[in-house]
């Protein structure tokens, strides 16, 4: 339950304790033999066979250097999360005034500020978080922080994830702790709680959250998808694997390195931080894992916070003995480093007595009690609720939701290949269809029924702004989930603005994931290492008595219709004619129209599409030859006189890195990818130095856009709106970029430039 705090040694050595013991040699006192548990755990079985003994256990006075110095990692690490993760920095985006905006609030009364409000809100969060920081009115300042962020939270589902969850978590134990005891503004200006001890609890909570990410991120690896390394499979390809790649094939470094390692990680950390002869290792081993994570996923900074957590497992007065390393001039600036904290009116004492004339007191009072109560309750109710999806059924679908505190991370991965939103007129009939996404800025709400019915009941209010009476609104929404058939999740004959929907009932709507197809996915494999790279493929399932209508595109050439299980009846929309397939046959449909595919099997039917994007295909083969042409230019071996379209080829290596102008649109679209490949190289290629400079900057100029639009909201709460002109100005200004955002852009563009059509 936690390490042994209140013992002797440590992971960093003793010195400081020895060099303390020289200069002031204390009475010996004869202490009696230490049990096996007592060694590893630091406490005994007596401790924990009663009540009293619990409570005497939990409120063990512990030295609050780590505590303290958790604290101020964690309130820096959150002041920077806020103009990031929660959005400061685009405030105005998500919450501008008037717009015709759905949202997916936790509970639908829960509305927004007006904008500049909302400025304010974060504002307060960011004051809370750097109160918390530096330890100053640190009540006040956690309350700050945590009832703000818990009111953003609760605002956007869509935004909802683990981490962002354990933050909240985190603020909250932090608001009932004594973490501002140690290297603290409150400890400078009081004297009672400067270098005061902490109860244990306070470190006994924090471990045992941050082990329940760990081991229930691993139980749920267990997971047969994960298991079989389908979650996460593109991760082999990332470069942070390539060492790997000398010595495995990529099928292996997912299954091994990806999913094997971080199963064994997830499953063990938790355990081997509380030991000392194991802590060492995995604190190695997790800090290698989160430096990965930050460089793989985009999880602000939840790497930098799981690193921040792993100190809390070594005896608490590490910090004492790491800083009394220093030199002594600077000792006026950092933590505390004598060896003994004052007693503290929050811990019970062995014996009571008095100790540089603080009174120690042995007596268990009711907040002693209390503190002990809410410690067992908050643990086991952070237990139970990963497993609590039977009680909120209405949240799970394809996977258990609510979708932030499961602990599952990374063990399913979705791609959306086909989304229709379709309205009907309730007066007239009408039919017509949405954009997805339209009068939203999320895309999460795909996934997840209780957003659906969110979306659906905002879109039937909204839309009769545009003579669409009574709408009716169905979703025909095809996802993959760990590289299965694309299928439908939900069942696009229902009304969803009519359909019904209850927290605590399964959704009626949901379609049911065909588990019984997943062994395909081996074969999937085979069919996909056969096609050359010009062809692309996407496997289908689909429900009997259900269709699909799809529109081939114009530039994908040959596509073809293979039936891999059950039968179906082909449609083509303008030859009006049917065609009936059988498990194992083929047939073509006409690129640049619609075609229907029924499924009229008893059970489900499996398909796929193979097609080629005819474009793509020719405008890379003219690239091939350009960048052929290009390279005899260089190299001096074209002597043939190029006609002017090719002109602009002989100054595309000017050093100016201007634009050459070019009038033949393939040439032009050439040079353009040639000049961001080679800023793309250029960056790749970039030192440490320059690399860091460009993220100081990146981050620089969208935390400076958060605190000047702050500004402008205070500024209009005070004394009211500017003229148009000058607001306008305001906000341009706040919106400046560095001189290459646009090059930047345009080079995470560039793959997007002649992406395939979808079908």
């Amino acid at each position: 339950m936690e390490a042994r705090d209140a013992t002797a040694g440590a992971l960093l050595g003793n010195d400081g304790e020895q060099k303390a013991a020289k200069k002031t040699p204390p009475a010996k006192k004869v202490h009696p033999p230490k049990s096996k548990m007592e060694q590893l755990f630091g406490f005994k079985k007596e401790d924990v066979t009663s009540w009293r003994s619990l409570v005497t256990l939990l409120n063990r006075p512990t030295d609050p250097a780590s505590l303290g110095i958790f604290r101020c990692m964690f309130g820096l690490l959150m002041a920077i999360d806020i103009t990031q993760e929660r959005g400061l920095s685009h405030v105005d985006y998500k919450y501008l005034d008037g717009a015709p905006v759905c949202r997916f609030p936790l509970f639908n009364f829960l509305k927004p500020l007006p904008m500049d409000w909302m400025y304010m809100v974060y504002l307060v969060m960011f004051i809370g978080s750097l109160g918390m920081m530096l330890g100053c009115l640190y009540r006040l300042s956690c309350l700050m922080f945590v009832s703000t962020y818990w009111y953003v939270f609760f605002l956007d589902k869509t935004a909802w994830n683990n981490h962002s969850y354990l933050y909240g978590l985190i603020g909250f134990q932090l608001t009932l702790m004594d973490a501002n005891r140690y290297w603290s503004v409150d400890g400078l200006r009081r004297a009672a709680i400067r270098n005061a001890h902490v109860p244990l609890w306070n470190y006994t909570l924090l471990r045992t959250q941050i082990f329940i990410v760990y081991f229930i991120a691993g139980i749920k690896k267990l997971d047969a998808d994960w298991m079989e390394g389908y979650s996460m499979s593109y991760l082999a390809h990332h470069w942070l694997f390539d060492p790997f790649r000398m010595i495995l094939p990529v099928e292996l470094i997912s299954l091994l390195v990806v999913h094997g390692g971080g199963l064994i990680l997830d499953l063990s950390a938790g355990f081997l931080l509380f030991f000392d002869a194991t802590r060492p290792y995995v604190v190695v081993m997790v800090s290698y894992f989160h430096l990965m994570n930050s460089q793989l996923f985009s999880i602000g900074m939840f790497p930098y916070a799981m690193l921040a957590t792993s100190p809390l497992f070594f005896y608490a007065d590490w910090p004492r003995r790491f800083f009394g390393r220093f030199p002594a001039f600077l000792r006026g600036v950092l933590p505390y480093t004598t060896p003994d904290p004052q007693p503290s009116s929050s811990c019970i004492y062995k014996e009571a007595g008095r100790q540089q004339g603080v009174a120690k007191s042995s007596k268990t009072r009711f907040k002693h009690k209390l503190a002990a109560f809410f410690a067992v309750v908050y643990v086991l109710e952070q237990f139970f609720l990963p497993y609590s999806h039977f009680i909120t059924k209405g949240y799970n679908n394809w996977t258990n939701g609510l979708y932030g505190y499961s602990w599952d991370m990374m063990v399913h991965s979705r791609s959306h290949q086909h989304v229709k939103i379709t309205y009907k007129d309730g007066q007239t009939g009408d039919i017509g269809y949405l954009n997805p996404g339209v009068f939203t800025h999320s895309r999460r709400w795909k996934d997840h029924g209780d957003m659906l019915k969110q979306y659906a009941t905002c879109l039937s209010d909204l839309l009769p702004r545009y003579n669409i009476s009574d709408p009716e609104i169905y979703f025909d929404i095809w996802v993959s989930i760990n590289e299965r058939f694309q299928q439908r999740i939900f069942d696009p004959r229902v009304d969803v603005v009519k359909a019904d929907w209850s927290p605590f009932r399964p959704n009626p709507w949901l379609m049911p994931l065909l588990v019984d197809l997943s062994p395909w996915r081996t074969k999937f494999q085979e069919i996909e290492s056969s096609l050359d790279n010009q062809t692309e493929i996407v496997f289908i399932a689909d429900f009997p008595g259900l269709h699909l209508e799809n529109f081939v595109s114009e530039d994908l050439g040959n596509t073809s219709i293979h039936l891999l299980q059950g039968s179906v009846k082909v449609e083509v929309v303008e030859e009006k004619k049917n065609y009936t397939m059988q498990a194992g046959e083929k047939m073509t449909v006409p690129a640049g129209a619609y075609h229907r595919v029924y499924t009229v099997s008893q059970g489900p039917s499996c398909y796929m599409y193979i097609y080629v994007n005819t474009t793509e295909a020719a405008l890379q083969q003219n690239f091939t030859k350009l960048l052929d042409l290009q390279e005899r230019i260089r190299n001096g071996t074209e002597t043939e006189p190029l006609p002017p379209e090719l002109q602009p080829l002989l100054s595309a290596d000017n050093e100016d890195g201007s634009e050459v102008d070019a009038t033949d649109p393939v040439v032009k679209l050439f040079l353009k990818r040639q000049r961001r490949l080679k800023e793309v190289k250029r960056r790749r290629e970039a030192g440490m130095l320059e690399r860091l400079q460009r993220f100081a900057v990146k981050k620089y100029y969208s935390i400076r856009r958060g605190f000047l639009m702050t500004a402008i909201a205070m500024r209009n709460l005070a004394v009211g709106l500017p003229p148009l002109d000058q607001l306008t100005q305001e906000v341009a200004f706040a919106n400046m970029k560095e001189p290459e955002a646009e090059d930047n852009r345009g080079a995470e563009q560039l793959k997007d430039e002649v992406g395939h059509g979808e079908l």
